[in-house]
């Protein structure tokens, strides 16, 4: 594998931040892979103030310009030896399977392309007029600077999603990315510097745990900065929105979710079973996405219970993401193995049943894929997001008792059901208050679609052609003739 860089990627030069380093830790194995440069409040306004400079010049250059550089990214992702040497690094930082970071880079090289194409299309309006004497037309132009703050669990994907939109739309952009996953953002920053990306137009400050909450402050508070995009938690998107105020940035903020899987009695058994453990087990059940609620009607929830834990047992093999056959890897850290450990505790002493478990081993964050039933809305389990490989299954009786169930939480990002009723689909996809709903299919997913919640999920959308919108003023000009 290539010479990993460790080092701040400031105004087009590599830099040693002012904080000393901090350790980047293979969760597989508890590892060290490298000491990284740990940013401090100066290193980012220094960041801050090169970007605002480049913005004077690549808010100016053309779409086709900008679209060039951005399919070269695109390029220098998909090189095969390249893509394999980033898939690696990922899984290594990361700890999801290799087959899945490979994946994930194809993910965000497609943001780059999409962008890349969509820019060409930022088209502004003509209005009919009120008057004779007037004519109005709108333009869409660059916000500004945004600062971007992208989760561990995509690291490089949401970098694609959120980068890829900015440069399309002429902005220029401060990464701050997850203290957890920095090697595959600086990685990126690599490929940025290769493919001519000009000096001060993507910045890449990564800092430790500890510097976080001060980092976040200098983003939020910069009148330098006129976009803010973060993927993550509710508490920290709620924090980041409350800064904002005072400078009344644009914001993005997808946060976390809570997700119902509905199975209704007309679903097909097998798709469902296959669409159940997608829409879980994908990153070890570590995405913002992934069915947090498992709502079975009562007619079928043995059959279905019994063929998801014979599915789980057929499919599902923890260890090293980086060895063949493996197909759920570690959690993140020690405080996420924590923190489902404890769910799965309190679920079962309020009633719920253990009726499968994987195979364990040995490693303090490895944790097995686990399947509890006689689950109640109530249950703590049912209440809060798990973020791990674990399920829980509860019974309904009806349409109406189901859809009120899985709306009863105060996030909204993605939803599922599967049933063979046309009616029924329709009412129930109109009915859901999430921002995407999957019909009888667990990945929604794409750069061709928005992604965003509602709710305490957050606001905004990302992908698709509204992703430009987060990074763009809408200006009217009215001309006196």
């Amino acid at each position: 594998m290539a010479p990993m860089e460790t080092r701040a990627y400031i105004n087009g030069k590599w830099v040693a931040g002012q904080g000393g380093q901090f350790p980047v830790i293979n969760p597989a194995t508890g590892e060290q892979v490298a000491m990284v440069t740990d940013c401090t409040q100066k290193d980012v306004q220094t960041a801050i103030d090169a970007a605002s400079v480049a913005f004077k010049s690549w808010k100016k250059t053309t779409v086709k310009e900008r679209s060039t550089i951005m399919l070269k990214i695109r390029d220098l992702l998909l090189q095969d030896k390249r893509r394999h040497e980033l898939a690696t690094l990922l899984t290594t930082e990361m700890g999801k399977v290799k087959n899945e970071a490979f994946g994930e880079v194809g993910f965000a090289a497609s943001f780059l392309e999409w962008f890349a194409e969509e820019s060409r299309r930022q088209y502004g309006e003509t209005v009919p007029v009120p008057a004779a004497s007037k004519r109005f037309i709108t333009v869409k132009q660059p916000a500004g600077v945004a600062a971007m703050i992208t989760p561990w669990n995509f690291p490089i994907g949401m970098i694609g999603r959120k980068v890829g939109a900015a440069l399309a739309a002429g902005c220029t952009c401060v990464l701050k990315p997850a203290e957890d996953t920095p090697l595959i953002a600086l990685a990126f920053a690599k490929l940025c510097e290769e493919a001519g990306v000009p000096p001060g137009v993507v910045n890449v400050v990564p800092c430790s745990r500890e510097r976080v909450q001060e980092v976040g402050a200098v983003l939020c508070d910069s009148p330098k900065i006129q976009v803010l995009s973060f993927t993550g938690s509710t508490a920290v998107g709620q924090w980041l929105y409350s800064r904002c105020g005072n400078t009344v940035k644009k914001l993005s903020l997808e946060l976390g979710g809570d997700a119902p899987f509905i199975v209704f009695p007309s679903a097909d058994l097998n798709k469902t079973i296959t669409g159940a453990m997608g829409a879980k087990f994908r990153n070890s059940g570590q995405t913002c996405v992934t069915a947090n609620r498992y709502f079975v009607h009562e007619s079928i929830h043995d059959d279905f219970v019994n063929r998801f834990a014979n599915q789980m047992e057929k499919e599902l093999k923890l260890g090293n993401g980086l060895e063949p056959g493996v197909t759920q890897g570690p959690l993140i850290n020690q405080k996420q193995h924590a923190r489902c450990a404890e769910l799965v505790k309190e679920a079962v002493s309020a009633g719920a049943k253990i009726v499968y478990v994987g195979k364990s081993i040995p490693g303090p964050l490895f944790y097995p894929p686990t399947l509890l039933t006689g689950v109640t809305p109530d249950n703590p389990i049912a209440r809060n997001e798990i973020f791990g490989p674990v399920i829980s299954v509860i019974k309904f009786k009806t349409e109406e008792e189901v859809v009120e169930l899985a709306n009863d939480t105060d996030r909204g990002l993605a939803g599922y059901f599967y049933s063979e009723d046309n009616s029924q689909i329709w009412r129930v996809a109109e009915a859901m208050e999430v921002g995407m709903v999957g019909v009888n299919e667990p990945f929604v997913s794409t750069c061709e679609v928005p992604f965003g919640g509602v709710k305490l999920s957050g606001l905004g959308k990302e992908g698709s052609l509204h992703g430009l919108d987060e990074y763009t003023h809408l200006k009217l000009i009215c001309f006196g003739i």
